[in-house]
């Protein structure tokens, strides 16, 4: 036969005032919930912040492309219209030349004076954008950088001097377009 069952009669052992061990595993399982319930807070909350996140970046990869983008039509728009100044500040130099040809009966004098008028307006065009002629006086020190040499020649000036120009050369911004032409003179 089996043994009568009795209700749990508590513990022999166990001390007066201290738990028991149901009200021992009540406690750990409401130990546990409350370590689950801070758990899944603190869960909800890094989804947050990981949204958060998330949408911080997207914005700011998107501002970033935005800027690409208007940045790429800026040099795109600088190189189209790069030589709008320049061009506007060669158009009354192309106006005089045009004014000068439609007279029909000019004397020497008169052409020479329009056309020397007109070089003064296309340097002026071209002194206003930054161009400026490279012309080395006799003497100077060949820099072949801004020179290029055509002929080395004999002559009574130091040795690696300018003795001649045979076109001026030009730079812009300190950029050199063209270089002058020279002649070079010979060591002795």
């Amino acid at each position: 036969m089996s043994e009568p069952t009795h209700p749990t009669a508590p513990d022999q052992d166990q001390a007066p005032g201290q738990p028991s061990a149901e009200e021992l595993a009540a406690a750990l399982n409401a130990t546990e919930a409350d370590a689950m319930a801070a758990l899944q807070a603190e869960l909800a909350t890094l989804k947050a912040k990981s949204a958060e996140m998330a949408d911080q970046y997207l914005r700011a990869k998107a501002d970033a492309e935005n800027a690409r983008r208007r940045a790429e039509e800026e040099i795109s728009k600088a190189r189209k219209f790069a030589v709008e100044g320049f061009a506007d500040s060669l158009l009354p130099v192309a106006d005089s030349l045009e004014a000068g040809l439609l007279i029909k009966d000019a004397s020497a004098d008169q052409i020479r004076e329009g056309a020397q008028a007109t070089l003064r307006q296309l340097l002026a065009a071209l002194e206003r954008n930054k161009v400026i002629a490279i012309n080395p006086e006799p003497g100077a020190k060949f820099d072949p950088h801004q020179h290029q040499a055509i002929s080395v020649v004999p002559s009574e000036l130091e040795a690696n001097t300018v003795v001649s120009v045979l076109q001026k050369g030009y730079s812009i911004v300190e950029r050199v377009l063209r270089p002058a032409l020279v002649t070079v003179a010979a060591a002795k």
